[in-house]
């Protein structure tokens, strides 16, 4: 062992002798003096709801709560049947959906509208429509490839999922994973959700984020009782 990592052991038990211990009492009446009001708890639950697209849970909770939603949750449906287009590889008819719901969200969004068409393309290539495929990309994808780079390379890359017989070998084999579909179908969520002028991502995960974030701070400093599983929230006293 080095002198170096010697000291660091050195420094490390220091520090860690002087953390300050709290107890699970004092930590507890901390926690319970915080006041939160039932209205914002509220709007954050339905904030989760209608991001995430849970129309009839948010409608529920609504009636329930009192807590009005940001959006008309009409629009929820048309938003989710979008997304399920595109999960289940039914990219034109999502394409139409979307723009029946707004159609300057596509003609707005280059790189959305480019991702689409791409979609399809996979999805032509997984059905061994190979034909096909070949004749989408020349006529459909490669004017855009020719106007951008970050284009032509992603087309490059699928197209030549064309050249393997057997996909297992393929190196972008990815593109074929269900995961694809879900990028593509969470990037036009995004989309239509702004075009609402509403959030892209719920706002509970971000704080659950930033809770667990302090807690990594507040542990070089502190011995107290902290949350290690988020799905039950209870609070775990340390080990001392």
């Amino acid at each position: 062992m080095s002198l170096s990592d010697l000291l660091f052991l050195l420094e490390s038990g220091v520090m860690a002798a002087w953390k300050k211990v709290i107890r699970r009492e004092d930590w507890e009446k901390k926690l319970n003096d915080v006041r939160i009001r039932k209205e914002d708890m509220n709007k954050l639950v339905m904030n989760f709801l209608v991001t995430e697209g849970y129309v009839d849970a948010a409608e529920k909770f609504r009636i329930e709560s009192g807590a009005e939603p940001e959006i008309d949750l009409a629009t929820i449906t048309d938003r989710m049947a979008v997304k399920k287009a595109v999960q289940c590889g039914n990219v034109e008819d999502a394409i139409e959906k979307v723009n029946d719901l707004n159609p300057e969200i596509l003609d707005t969004n280059p790189q959305l509208f480019f991702h689409l068409q791409q979609q399809r393309l996979i999805e032509l290539i997984r059905n061994g429509k190979v034909e096909e495929a070949l004749e989408f990309a020349q006529e459909e994808l490669a004017p855009w490839g020719e106007e951008n780079q970050s284009f032509l390379a992603e087309l490059e890359r699928t197209v030549a999922l064309l050249a393997f017989e057997d996909v297992s070998n393929c190196p972008v084999r990815d593109l074929l994973d269900i995961s694809q579909r879900l990028k593509t179908a969470n990037e036009v969520n995004a989309a239509i959700l702004t075009s609402q002028s509403h959030e892209k991502d719920p706002k509970l995960p971000n704080l659950l984020k930033m809770l667990l974030w302090a807690q990594d701070q507040l542990d070089e400093k502190a011995a107290y009782p902290r949350i290690n599983d988020l799905s039950t929230a209870m609070l775990e006293d340390p080990p001392i």
